[in-house]
């Protein structure tokens, strides 16, 4: 029985490498040389606003197996340690690139060193990191939140001036997002730089609302008790302005009307709310597609080429009649993709 066993075994063997020369003969080609997908490791801060989820979603769509791509996917939460702890997953498991949105900009050093250590290329989206070795990361690709803080400055000059209250005392609020973070930090930087340019403009309150509504909302109810005489409500992103507009609604006031309402992020629901006219005043742009610009840097490398360490986004500023530098978001709104 052995015997006969044995001899079938050898035949369907020799059947089984006759079948595989004659395909290999008629040109059928090997798994194996298929061609291999890259692997890209997503360390995103969470899912925190609107804007944070089209930034996920231009990822996804843009990192798919179609487009030659494996992504892994993490959500921080809002947390450093799990953003930390998810790129030393990607490290294990030898992915090819490691893109991450860092949730604040320091801290960062060892892991990087860990990445850098095993080959694997870093690219920042959205937040930056400071470093003290810039080469551990490859590139960042973002807004210039700086330049975003202080085009929403150059509209309140220019919407004051329409008003003709370009000589009034202007207090403000500013509903900060989370405190050292990149946006946080280069909107804020723009606010203050334009307050110390104007002597008739007072920072009344400042106060992280986190990037959320429900937080924005909390603070700025706060805020009105303690500070009823308030002129300009500078939100850090949409989410804490929209908390906010519900908060100066419940204390019996008209958000962009008695309170002008700047904001940042321009999400579509904030163009409704502009272009109804009674509730956001302005919004500057954040651009949150950054998927096909991460994208275009994989491309470039895998071709032996090399990018440029920072690549900014297009941003534009919006508002309901086009003051200043704003574009009229009515018209704009069929052209959004967020």
């Amino acid at each position: 029985m052995k015997m006969g066993k044995i001899a079938v075994a050898a035949a369907a063997a020799l059947c089984a490498t006759l079948a595989m020369s004659c395909n290999e003969k008629k040109g059928a080609a090997p798994q194996a040389n298929a061609k291999k997908l890259i692997t890209v490791g997503y360390a995103q801060v969470g899912a925190e606003s609107d804007w944070r989820l089209a930034n996920t979603e231009s990822f996804k769509s843009t990192f798919t197996e179609a487009n030659g791509y494996k992504l892994i996917f993490d959500d921080a939460q809002q947390k450093q340690e799990n953003q930390i702890k998810a790129i030393r997953n990607f490290i294990q498991q030898d992915v090819d690139y490691i893109v991450v949105a860092p949730v604040v900009e320091t801290g960062w050093e060892t892991v990087l060193q860990e990445a850098k250590k095993a080959g694997i290329p870093v690219v920042l989206s959205d937040r930056q990191m400071k470093v003290s070795d810039e080469s551990l990361y490859l590139a960042w690709v973002g807004g210039n939140f700086l330049k975003e803080g202080q085009d929403g400055v150059k509209w309140l000059e220019a919407y004051l001036k329409s008003q003709g209250r370009e000589n009034d005392t202007i207090n403000i609020v500013d509903l900060q997002g989370t405190i050292g973070a990149s946006a946080q930090i280069g909107r804020t930087q723009g606010l203050e730089e334009g307050i110390a340019a104007h002597p008739n403009w007072k920072l009344v309150a400042q106060q992280t609302g986190e990037f959320t509504q429900a937080k924005g909302q909390e603070v700025m109810e706060s805020i009105l008790k303690s500070t009823p005489d308030i002129d300009v409500v500078y939100a850090e992103n949409d989410n804490m302005a929209w908390g906010a507009i519900d908060a100066i609604k419940a204390a019996g006031k008209v958000p962009g009307k008695d309170i002008i309402i700047i904001t940042f992020d321009a999400v579509r629901e904030s163009f409704n709310k502009i272009i109804n006219g009674e509730e956001i005043n302005c919004a500057v742009e954040c651009n949150p597609l950054h998927g096909p610009r991460v994208d275009e840097i994989i491309k470039i490398l895998e071709n032996g080429g090399t990018v440029d360490k920072v690549q900014y986004v297009t941003e534009l500023v919006f508002d309901k009649n086009g003051i200043g530098n704003a574009l009229k978001a009515e018209e704009q709104l069929p052209n959004r993709k967020y």
